[in-house]
């Protein structure tokens, strides 16, 4: 959230974790974070000293996800404590959490729709319910501030469906470069663990990524890819640094760019390949990896 700050964001920043501290809780209202508030000793935290510049909070109650979050039956007292405290600058904020909103049954997170009512009804603040799934599903509890999370990406946030059909459109992507193009004999193996033989005479793509650039290593062998506009494959393991495609059917050279996700090939497709989800990929990609920020387009 500071970095956010230093990088000119001047949009409103919820701090998930909230403060551990008096110290962090002062950061926070010097930088106009809002921490969110889930256990009792963080009230106890601000009861006990100035924060400097009042303070925005949110209290999470833990509707039924049972991670962090005030118990229902806490979120009364706990609230007339930090209206008392005089170091907010507006009434606490109140938010959950929806544990099960990806799913098709709607059952569970009507449940803690209703929890959250109840523990909340008729205290002052404002709502906060919905993440990207609760957002998209019909549901009806927006509250008023909505907290997409994957769909800022263009990612689907269902476990069954895809983005495209919530009219998504994929924000970032993962690229990178051939290195080389080489050409293997049938039956030669490629890669570490000979994991992979070549069925007959074919091209292969050494592309410049591997998993210490974020790219899962358990999207080894069959993964898809992209270069020039089409869908190649993954052929053996993953590398630290680099990963081999398939080039069969593919007119390429060394420099040729690669999309490893995004554009026209879905994360979650990519995911699915590893074993994990859409989440876990658009979270890893490194430090070593370059970032270049193009503007939105309509």
């Amino acid at each position: 959230a500071e970095a956010l700050r230093k990088g000119g964001i001047t949009q409103r920043v919820m701090v998930l974790q909230g403060f551990s501290t008096l110290p962090e809780a002062r950061l926070a209202a010097r930088l106009m974070l809002e921490p969110i508030i889930h256990q009792p000793w963080q009230v106890d935290v601000l009861e006990g000293g100035h924060t400097g510049l009042p303070l925005k909070v949110w209290l999470k109650i833990d509707s039924g996800m049972h991670r962090m979050g005030i118990e229902p039956g806490q979120v009364r007292a706990l609230h007339a404590r930090l209206m008392a405290t005089g170091r907010l600058r507006e009434a606490p904020g109140l938010m959950t959490h929806f544990a099960r909103a990806d799913e098709a049954d709607p059952a569970a997170t009507r449940r803690q729709i209703e929890v959250f009512g109840q523990a909340v009804e008729g205290l002052p603040g404002e709502r906060s319910l919905s993440n990207s799934a609760g957002l998209f599903g019909e549901y009806g509890a927006r509250g008023d501030i909505v907290r997409p999370g994957i769909a800022l990406y263009g990612g689907n946030p269902f476990t069954l469906g895809s983005a495209a059909g919530l009219d998504l459109r994929p924000v970032m992507a993962l690229k990178t470069r051939l290195l080389a193009v080489q050409h293997f004999a049938r039956g030669e193996p490629v890669g570490y663990g000979a994991s992979y033989l070549c069925p007959e005479d074919m091209p292969v793509g050494v592309a410049a990524v591997g998993y210490g650039d974020g790219y899962p290593r358990a999207a080894s062998h069959g993964a898809p890819a992209w270069i020039n506009g089409q869908r190649v494959t993954v052929v053996g393991r993953v590398s630290m640094d680099l990963l081999m495609l398939d080039l069969r059917g593919v007119t390429a050279r060394h420099g040729d760019e690669v999309t490893l996700w995004g554009g026209a090939l879905p994360v979650d497709e990519v995911a699915r390949h590893a074993g994990t989800i859409g989440y876990e990929l658009l979270c890893s990609a490194g430090g070593r990896v370059m970032r270049h920020y193009h503007p939105a387009r309509a």
